[in-house]
C-alpha cells in the first residue's frame, strides 16, 4: 500500500502534536567512543584507539520515547534508572527532547549503559554495564502505581521490553488491564519467550527471531512462522501481531488474515534502533485512529530513514516531511498551507539544511512574467514559499474589479507549479507579518525595486537574510491582459 502524502503530512503536522503516549520499559544509555586505530598494542594483540569524540543517546525504552517525541507526540516515560551519573545524563537528554520523566524512579542498581567503541565507523567492542538483580517488590509496586496513573491521560501505551527486569508479568498485566479499562491501545515490543506475559495487549511487535523463539518455528519457514503467529493472536487475545521482517518489510497477522507491507528501499548503514522507530510510528498512528494496515507503510517509511544513518538515531517529523515534499513529487494540495503549517514546514525544511526563499504577489491571471519570477527565485535557494494576496487584499491594492481569478483558484494554480514548494494566503496590504513569522533566508521581489524599499528588508537583515531583485519581463502584466480582453470584447 502506497503512502498517502497528504494524509501523512496532516498526521505529522496536525494530529501527532495533539496526542499523548506513555512508554514503560527498560531504559538505557547508549554511549559511543569514537577514534582512530593506527597501531596494535605492544601489551596484547588488540588495536589501540586514539579517542577523538564521545556521544551519548537514549536507548531501549528511552529511545522509543525519543522517537515518539521526535514525531511530535507528547511523551511520558516510566521505568528505572540508577543513582549515578549515567542516570543524570539520560535525564538531561530526555528532558531536552521534551519527554516527561516524572514516572521514572531511581532503583538500587546501575543505569543500564552500553558503551560502543568505534574506530572509523567500525565497532570494535561493546561494554555493557547492568545488574542481573531484578527490582524489589516495593520498587515494582511504585512503578505500577506511577504507570497506571498515567494510562488514562494517554492515547496509547507502549511496553518496551528488553528483558532487563522492568516489565515482569505483574507489571505487564497491571498496565494492560488499566489500558483496557481506559480503552487505550497497548503495543508491545517483546523479548519474552512466552507471549502469555503480554496477554490482552492490542498488538505485540516481534521480529522474526523473537516470533521464532515464541513459537518454536524456524525463521526459514516463513509461511509456517506466520501461521504460528496467527495462532498466538487467538491464544493470547491480541487484536493482531505486527511482524517486522527487516528488508522484507512488515506483516500484520490477524487470526484470519495477513497483510504484507514491503520495506522502503534504502541504503542500510546501521539497523540499531530501527525496531524502536517502527513501534513508535505504529503507536502514533494507532493513537491517531489509523488501522494497522494503514500504519505499517508509515512505519516502513520511518525505518527506512533511520537505517540509513549510523548509530541509534531517532526519527523526527522533519525527516519525513523532507522525504515527502520534494518539489518534483509533492501534490499541489499538499503545498496549500495556513500560517501555522507554514511555520512548521519552514522549520522542518530548515532543520534539513534547506535555504528558504520567499516571494509574494497577487498572481492574478498567471503569465510569463510570473513564471520567470518564480523560476528566478529557485536560483537563490532550495525551497520557495509564496505569499498570495487574498481577494480582499487584491481589491485594496488593484481596485474593485480585481482580482479576475479568485483566491482559491489562484492558490491552486500556484501550488501546481514545480517552482513552488508552499503557498500561503495573506489578507494584509503587505506580507510583513508573514515575513517576520517565517524568517526566510532570501526575499525576492520583481520589478524596479531597490533592496532598501522592499517591505521587510530591515527585519530580514536582523536575522542575517538578504533581498534579491529580479527584473520584470517587459510587456507582460495582468493589467495588460485584462485591457486586451476588454478591447477584444469591444
Amino acid at each position: 500500500m502506497a503512502v498517502n502524502t497528504e494524509r501523512t503530512l496532516n498526521l505529522l503536522e496536525g494530529t501527532f502534536p495533539r496526542l499523548k503516549a506513555l512508554v514503560v520499559g527498560d531504559l538505557m544509555l547508549d554511549r559511543y567512543l569514537h577514534g582512530e586505530v593506527q597501531r596494535i598494542s605492544p601489551e596484547a594483540p588488540v588495536p589501540v584507539l586514539l579517542h577523538t569524540r564521545r556521544s551519548e543517546q537514549p536507548g531501549g525504552a528511552a529511545n522509543v520515547a525519543l522517537n515518539l517525541a521526535g514525531l511530535g507526540v507528547k511523551t511520558m516515560l516510566a521505568g528505572y534508572w540508577g543513582r549515578d551519573a549515567e542516570a543524570a545524563t539520560l535525564d538531561i537528554l530526555l528532558r531536552q527532547a521534551g519527554i516527561d520523566t516524572a514516572a521514572v524512579q531511581a532503583a538500587g542498581r546501575p543505569t543500564i549503559t552500553k558503551t560502543r567503541i568505534v574506530g572509523r565507523n567500525q565497532q570494535l567492542l561493546r561494554l555493557d554495564v547492568e545488574s542481573s538483580e531484578t527490582p524489589g517488590a516495593a520498587e515494582r509496586e511504585q512503578l505500577i502505581a506511577k504507570a497506571v496513573a498515567l494510562v488514562p491521560q494517554s492515547n496509547v501505551v507502549v511496553l518496551s521490553d528488553y528483558n532487563k527486569g522492568a516489565l515482569d508479568e505483574t507489571v505487564c498485566a497491571a498496565i494492560i488491564q488499566a489500558a483496557k479499562d481506559a480503552d487505550v491501545p497497548v503495543l508491545v515490543d517483546p523479548k519474552a519467550k512466552d507471549m502469555a506475559k503480554y496477554a490482552g495487549a492490542t498488538t505485540v511487535c516481534p521480529n522474526m527471531g523473537e516470533l521464532s523463539l515464541a513459537t518454536g518455528v524456524a525463521t526459514g519457514k516463513l509461511d509456517d512462522l506466520v501461521r504460528a503467529g496467527q495462532e498466538l493472536v487467538a491464544q493470547h487475545g491480541f487484536a493482531y501481531i505486527t511482524l517486522t521482517m527487516s528488508e522484507r518489510g512488515i506483516r500484520v497477522l490477524r487470526a484470519d488474515s495477513v497483510f504484507d507491507s514491503p520495506a522502503q528501499a534504502r541504503e542500510v548503514y546501521d539497523v540499531s534502533g530501527a525496531g524502536d522507530t517502527v513501534i513508535a510510528m505504529l503507536a502514533a498512528c494507532i493513537a491517531a485512529g489509523l488501522e494497522p494496515e494503514d500504519a505499517v507503510p508509515l512505519a516502513n517509511l520511518a525505518a527506512g530513514v533511520v537505517v540509513g544513518r549510523r548509530g541509534t538515531v531517532a526519527i523526527k517529523t522533519e525527516d519525513l516531511v523532507a522525504l515527502l515534499t520534494p518539489s518534483s513529487a509533492v501534490r499541489a494540495t499538499d503545498k496549500l498551507l495556513d500560517m501555522e503549517r507554514a511555520r512548521q514546514r519552514v522549520a522542518e525544511w530548515r532543520a534539513h539544511g534547506e535555504t528558504i526563499v520567499f516571494t509574494n504577489g497577487c498572481f492574478d491571471i498567471l503569465h510569463v512574467g510570473h513564471i520567470t519570477l518564480l523560476e528566478e527565485c529557485r536560483r537563490f535557494g532550495s525551497k520557495l514559499m509564496v505569499g498570495l494576496n487574498t481577494d480582499e487584499s487584491v481589491r485594496g491594492l488593484k481596485g474593485p474589479n480585481r482580482p479576475v481569478v479568485g483566491e482559491l483558484e489562484r492558490a491552486r494554480v500556484m501550488a501546481a507549479l514545480a517552482a513552488t514548494d508552499a503557498v500561503v494566503l495573506f489578507n494584509e496590504p503587505t506580507p510583513l507579518e508573514m515575513i517576520v513569522a517565517l524568517k526566510p533566508d532570501v526575499l525576492v521581489k520583481g520589478g524596479d525595486y531597490t533592496a532598501e524599499n522592499v517591505v521587510g528588508h530591515q527585519e530580514l537583515a536582523g536575522w542575517g537574510g538578504r533581498v534579491e531583485i529580479v527584473p520584470t519581463v517587459e510587456g507582460f502584466s495582468t493589467t495588460n491582459i485584462v485591457r486586451k480582453l476588454a478591447e477584444t470584447e469591444e
